[in-house]
């Protein structure tokens, strides 16, 4: 499957609707360029990750007119679109940061609240509130595992999606340029501990003054990149064959020989 990834630099000074019926374009433009199975988009793209004083005015359920005119795109496309992540505001009131996964209908396969929010020079953590489940997306291009940015320091989330059946891992990220390094290293260590794809888009351009790094990555089973951008707005463009984590597997079964250790009473 060829997927496309949207490493977007939004300009944040039309209003919120605009911004992402521009995006909703730019997934149809890419889409049929590049003859995209899978678009990604980065996290929390229409609001700014970094932009909290906004969180709650762009917040909404996902039967909001920003998820309809994402669904909308997909459809228009005829691609699965991983629309990066938005605010959700639940039907309790509580905010989160959620991952959405359209088909090439439009309608919406799956969704995925953040588990690791973060918390470091961040409001994130005091503002929303946290996912507390993780499953695979059944779709037509197979078993997928979504993540979202700070998730990537906690391999056992990584491990849960595998065990779920996922072949090919989503991230979407809003990773600052300070620590990019961490990222470049933690998407391939996900890839090799799991021995799976991972696909991870990232931010460009800066949110509320903080810049993020870019350097969206797609790295294959055995941990090699197979595409990469630099720090600026990009489209990164990959075919992702998910039988070569079987291959890999069958030729390396390290899977197999997990063991959890227990340990002893005191």
């Amino acid at each position: 499957m060829r997927v496309v990834l949207i490493q977007a630099e939004v300009d944040h000074r039309p209003p919120f609707a605009e911004r992402v019926a521009a995006m909703g374009e730019a997934v149809v433009s890419h889409a049929a360029r590049h003859r995209a199975d899978l678009v990604l988009l980065p996290e929390l793209w229409a609001t700014g990750f970094f932009n909290f004083d906004d969180y709650a005015r762009t917040a909404e359920p996902l039967t909001g007119p920003a998820v309809r005119a994402l669904g909308a795109a997909a459809r228009a496309a005829s691609v699965h679109l991983h629309a990066g992540s938005l605010v959700e505001r639940g039907e309790d009131g509580r905010l989160h940061n959620t991952s959405l996964l359209f088909g090439p209908d439009g309608g919406l396969l799956h969704s995925y609240r953040k588990v690791h929010l973060f918390g470091h020079r961040s409001r994130e953590s005091t503002l929303l509130s946290a996912g507390t489940t993780v499953r695979c997306a059944d779709s037509a291009l197979g078993r997928l595992g979504l993540s979202a940015c700070y998730d990537l320091r906690f391999p056992e989330l990584y491990r849960a999606l595998i065990d779920d059946g996922a072949r090919v891992l989503l991230v979407t990220a809003a990773w600052p340029a300070g620590r990019i390094a961490h990222w470049r290293l933690l998407v391939q260590a996900r890839a090799v501990e799991n021995q799976a794809w991972v696909v991870a888009c990232n931010a460009a351009g800066a949110h509320a003054g903080v810049r993020a790094g870019g350097g969206s990555l797609v790295v294959d089973p055995w941990g090699r990149v197979v595409a990469e951008a630099g720090p600026e707005a990009a489209v990164l463009v990959a075919d992702v064959d998910p039988a070569l984590a079987d291959r890999t597997r069958a030729e390396f079964p390290a899977l197999a020989d997990r063991r959890i250790p227990v340990r002893p009473p005191d």
